[in-house]
């Protein structure tokens, strides 16, 4: 449905929407959040990593073995008219975009630009979402040197590409290179051994190295680079997952198997806070409706609640049978997403996401989904819609 903004009767809509891939099967299963029934399940061409935009008008399954990123859109949008917003809700569906090549792995958004990176090819295929609501696979390629576990990330007129590691090329890249948008480098490489692991933070986008983070903001239309050293005071270990905070700047990582670290990019010495977890971690991530927390969820089959104010855990829930890290690192565990006032966490063995209330921190239910749910992302919000005149 299409919405007038000059309507003369607004109504207040709540929409979300929670899009799961499953650990086996070629499909991508959307549920309504709010009611817990299926909308749709399409079918892909291999088992995905989903990525959402931020703008949540698109979401993308990434699939390595089947070569192939398929985009989906995810029928809500939205439209800021200052004093309020408006929302758009239409059917979910396929795209009609899809991008090929050898091993699609990382999937990064950087001002509605995404570039996905082929390992096999050591290349990227860049596109904005605008093109990809067309309906069109219209991108553009940059290739580094040689195929890589790597990474590229738009920036303003730039691009962020990976530098392989060219005397061990099986092993993670060993920094970054600023190009140009038809990737021609700018400068030397901005050294980041083991590269592995990227996020933005409001304006600061940052990728995990060995030796600590490489920081990455403005500086007069070019991007500006700097290393920030992991702390003397921590053990040894390094961050291999990154996701950004939202409300608040500061990136949240792993840090050994049974840590996380809290990382502040605006300050050089007191960075990196690190939390003990009772086990092994599984997965994390943050709440972008209530700015100081974020969400781990541990081999004991625990949920917990972090303050990321405090650096501490505020609250911890039983959710599942234990899902050990033992085994393979691919093996079916559970993911963690945010719908809004719920946090839905998948339990691909039983077949269910569970359902807890973000304010209270308690259990709320759980929705039933065929196969083995796995990788989740959530897309929806709030807004008013208008009939008549």
């Amino acid at each position: 449905m299409s919405l007038s903004t000059s309507a003369a009767h607004a109504e207040e809509v709540t929409a979300w929407r929670l899009f799961i891939s499953d650990h086996a099967d070629p499909k991508v299963t959307v549920i309504d959040a709010v009611d817990g029934g299926k909308l749709d399940t399409f079918k892909i061409k291999g088992p995905a990593s989903l990525h959402r935009s931020e703008s949540g008008r698109t979401v993308f399954a990434v699939q390595g073995s089947a070569g192939v990123v398929t985009g989906i859109a995810s029928g809500i949008s939205f439209e800021d008219h200052g004093e309020h917003g408006d929302i758009d809700v239409e059917a979910p569906k396929l795209a009609g975009v899809e991008i090929t090549g050898k091993k699609p792995s990382h999937f990064v958004e950087h001002d509605g630009d995404f570039a996905a990176f082929f390992d096999g090819e050591g290349v990227a295929r860049i596109i904005s979402e605008k093109v990809v609501l067309e309906g069109k696979s219209d991108f553009r390629e940059v290739k580094t040197d040689a195929p890589q576990h790597g990474v590229a990330v738009t920036y303003g007129s730039h691009v962020l590409l990976s530098e392989p590691n060219r005397e061990k090329p099986d092993e993670l890249p060993v920094g970054i290179r600023v190009a140009d948008e038809a990737g021609a480098p700018i400068g030397g490489i901005h050294a980041c051994p083991d590269l592995h692991g990227e996020a933005s933070s409001g304006n600061i986008l940052a990728f995990a190295c060995a030796t600590g983070l490489l920081v990455v903001s403005h500086r007069d239309g070019t991007p500006a680079i700097r290393h920030l050293p992991y702390a003397d005071s921590l053990p040894d270990g390094k961050t291999t997952t990154l996701i950004g905070g939202r409300g608040l700047q500061y990136f949240l990582g792993n840090y050994g198997a049974d840590k996380v670290v809290l990382i502040d990019p605006t300050v050089e010495s007191n960075a990196f806070r690190l939390i003990s977890l009772p086990t092994r971690r599984v997965h994390f991530a943050v709440d972008p409706v209530r700015a100081k927390y974020a969400y781990v969820f541990t081999e004991d089959g625990q949920l917990h609640q972090l303050d990321v104010v405090k650096a501490e855990i505020a609250n911890s829930l039983k959710l599942t049978d234990p899902y050990s890290m033992d085994g393979h690192w691919s093996e079916p565990r559970p993911r963690v997403a945010v719908a809004g006032d719920k946090i839905v966490v998948t339990d691909p063995l039983k077949g269910v996401l569970h359902l807890v209330d973000a304010t209270s921190f308690e259990k709320t239910g759980d929705i039933a989904v065929e196969g083995k749910p796995f990788n989740i992302v959530s897309v929806g919000g709030s807004g008013q819609t208008h009939e008549g005149e």
